[in-house]
């Protein structure tokens, strides 16, 4: 297969394993059509039946295999497997060699995207590659006509907001993250949120917001980045999905995908399309680029090929233990974490978010969990713990006892 052909095809070719088996993953690429936990488990020897324990045992822990205790930082950075890794470095050793596998990168490229699509139910055709999370709202935002309301949750990432505040002439409406349904009136073009804020974990009322948006007509983006991998969504129910990879689906930075509604693709900017975005990339290096591809792909940045490497080997382990299975174990031991805290006499911010934060944390706190080796976050005033698929009860225990006395 050469690298022309890769964007046509889903075979999935990019090594995960470090040996250089190439392998096939026909599970619904073009449909949406997610593998199970379950079946994962048989397949993988993933054990996903006890959320919240030490049950997933060695076939998670050997993914992870230098991972230190106390790790519960993955809302600002996700620890990559070991395929992932592998993988990463087998394209850079051919890379040092001067034989750069470009059709095996492409393949790597294809794959990413393939998984992406499956993980979020949409099908691979509605899934654009970016490189960053503002790059990607900045073609919502540059395509906005004048004087367009645009409603967004007070305090969300910069990333999400700063694209339609910067382009100017925009009317921003900025909420209370409890008020975006409510805020939604004839007026709104479009509706902008975090499923979940990366300051404190808090999940947006996706169902609400669905609805006030379609009763007055507006669209709806949203920034899955803090959610996607551990919070089950259906891309399909919502005009954009923006997700950078490098948080909860353990990829590089530079992995980051867009999901476009079937009809959207008028509302985005054409004009920052280069010749990856070509209905044939290869035919489209030179002078304007002749037709664009069909769907989301006429959105594509051209990809950062170690980035999408390491992210189709990553996405393949979050598709093994299944989103369902990894949003159980993630929200028990948050569960767990929020409960010690309360015991403690702290007030950690409520909800059944995977990331959980505690605001009002004397210094003390900070310097307790450091000693003990707990990686945590500081954020907005709060202390910010998240808790992911390597996680386990004595990484909860670890950070509670050393907040204790």
């Amino acid at each position: 297969m050469d690298a022309k052909d890769a964007f046509r095809t889903d075979t999935y070719a990019a090594d995960t394993s470090g040996s250089g088996a190439v392998g096939s993953n026909t599970g619904g690429a073009g449909t949406g059509g997610a593998r199970t936990g379950g079946a994962a488990a048989a397949a993988g020897g993933f054990d996903a039946t006890a959320p919240g324990t030490d049950a997933w045992g060695p076939a998670v822990g050997a993914e992870f295999p230098s991972l230190e205790p106390g790790y519960l930082n993955t809302a600002t950075l996700g620890v990559p497997p070991r395929r992932a890794l592998h993988a990463m470095r087998e394209s850079m050793d051919v890379w040092e060699a001067g034989r750069p596998a470009t059709d095996r990168f492409e393949a790597a490229v294809v794959s990413a995207r393939a998984a992406f699509a499956r993980i979020t139910g949409v099908p691979v055709e509605r899934v654009a590659l970016a490189g960053t999370v503002a790059q990607a709202v900045g073609l919502i935002a540059a395509q906005l006509p004048e004087g367009a309301e645009v409603v967004v949750a007070e305090d969300d990432f910069s990333s999400l907001v700063q694209p339609f505040a910067g382009r100017g002439g925009l009317s921003l409406r900025i909420v209370p993250l409890a008020e975006v349904a409510a805020a939604v009136r004839p007026s709104t073009a479009l509706v902008a949120v975090s499923t979940a804020q990366s300051a404190d974990g808090r999940v947006a009322d996706l169902p609400a917001i669905r609805a006030a948006a379609a009763a007055h007509g507006a669209r709806v983006l949203l920034d899955g980045t803090q959610s996607v991998g551990w919070l089950p969504l259906d891309a399909g129910q919502y005009d954009y999905v923006v997700c950078h990879g490098y948080k909860w689906l353990l990829s590089p930075h530079g992995a980051c995908f867009l999901t476009v509604a079937e009809g959207a693709e008028p509302t985005l900017s054409p004009a920052f399309a280069g010749w990856y975005a070509g209905d044939d990339p290869w035919a489209s290096c030179y002078g304007p680029v002749s037709q664009l591809a069909p769907g989301a792909r006429q959105f594509d940045a051209r990809p950062a090929y170690l980035s999408f490497v390491g992210a189709a080997a990553a996405l393949s382990l979050v598709e093994e233990i299944g989103v369902a299975a990894i949003h159980a174990h993630d929200v028990a031991l948050a569960a767990s974490l929020r409960e010690g805290l309360s015991a403690l006499g702290h007030a950690p911010v409520p909800g059944d978010s995977a990331i959980v934060a505690v605001p009002g944390m004397p210094p003390t706190a900070t310097e307790r969990l450091t000693a003990a080796g707990i990686r945590f976050s500081a954020r907005a005033g709060n202390l910010r713990f998240a808790l992911h698929l390597y996680n386990t009860p004595a990484d909860v225990a670890s950070a509670l006892a050393a907040l204790t006395g």
